[in-house]
């Protein structure tokens, strides 16, 4: 019995960590989508498109559990705008602004927040290494914000974009621990039902950024290379690794692997984007990978 809940367990680690490495390419793919579609239309774009193909796998279970999506909808809308909308809103924005690399490192913060979450509202208790892991990975973000100049944080003379990915940051994090109250329905209903629920949220933001005369629909293969992969990896794939991953180990354990990130993040950009690896993110990449060694060597003992 143990044998067989120790495998469950390892394939929830490999589920998070492929969540990761597509994330991280997500951050990537934000970066080459400038100028080629705009954040908000891309937003609506992806979130269509998860929902339109794995409906079309998934129709007869989708009607099965159709009673219990009806019931639900307002927690669905919730979910979908706050974990798939505002998050990714607030990273294509931030990608404007800022390198792709900033963007991965600072989503580092993700699980500090989440403990923090379930601490003030379910006085869920962590272990002194995990403590020191978050708080690792804490000055990781610190670094990356502050460019290796605390005054800055301290001062808060920091760039908009970084500002963007903390509140992402944020999203995501009050959407995992909200996870626990997500819908009794089977993963691939669940998955449609929230990009549903981010397609409804994202038609106001786009409708605003095309009256702002910013919208930018995909017009090149860039564009729609960007579309296509945001559509079916971090959208469709990921989501539904990481909402297994938090029902095997729960959120506090699951959102230690967003801390991987900033890893395939980094290597992603520099590879594909070109961008310059600057001293201060190696010192936080070190912080960073340190941090999640330590967090999940502490992680308690369970019965």
């Amino acid at each position: 019995m143990k044998s067989g809940a120790h495998a469950i367990e390892w394939q929830a680690y490999l589920l998070l960590t492929i969540t990761a490495l597509l994330w991280g390419g997500n951050m990537t793919a934000g970066k080459l989508a400038v100028g080629h579609v705009s954040p908000m239309v891309l937003n609506f774009l992806r979130w269509t498109m998860a929902a339109i193909v794995l409906s079309l796998f998934s129709a007869p279970q989708l009607r099965k559990d159709w009673p219990v999506v009806r019931r639900n909808w307002p927690a669905i809308l919730a979910f979908g705008a706050v974990g798939y909308t505002g998050y990714n809103a607030f990273i294509y924005s931030g990608l404007k602004l800022t390198s792709a690399i900033n963007v991965s490192m600072i989503q580092a913060i993700l699980p500090f927040c989440i403990l923090a979450i379930n601490f003030a509202l379910f006085r869920t208790r962590s272990t002194i290494m995990q403590m020191s892991g978050f708080l690792l990975t804490l000055a990781g973000v610190a670094t990356v914000v502050s460019q290796g100049e605390l005054r800055k944080v301290l001062h808060l003379d920091l760039n908009l974009g970084d500002l963007l990915a903390l509140a992402a940051a944020l999203c995501y994090s009050g959407y995992t621990v909200a996870l626990r109250w997500k819908p009794p329905l089977d993963w691939r209903v669940m998955v449609i039902s929230f990009c549903g629920g981010a397609v409804v949220a994202s038609v106001p933001l786009m409708l605003l950024e095309m009256s702002a005369g910013a919208a930018i629909f995909p017009h090149d293969a860039i564009g729609f290379g960007v579309v296509i992969y945001a559509g079916l990896f971090p959208s469709l794939i990921s989501q539904a690794f990481f909402i297994r991953g938090v029902d095997v180990i729960g959120a506090n354990r699951a959102g230690i692997f967003i801390n991987l990130i900033p890893v395939f993040g980094t290597i992603i950009a520099v590879l594909v984007l070109g961008e310059e690896l600057a001293g201060f993110h190696a010192i936080a990449l070190v912080l960073v990978i340190s941090g999640i060694a330590l967090a999940q060597r502490g992680k308690p003992k369970t019965a």
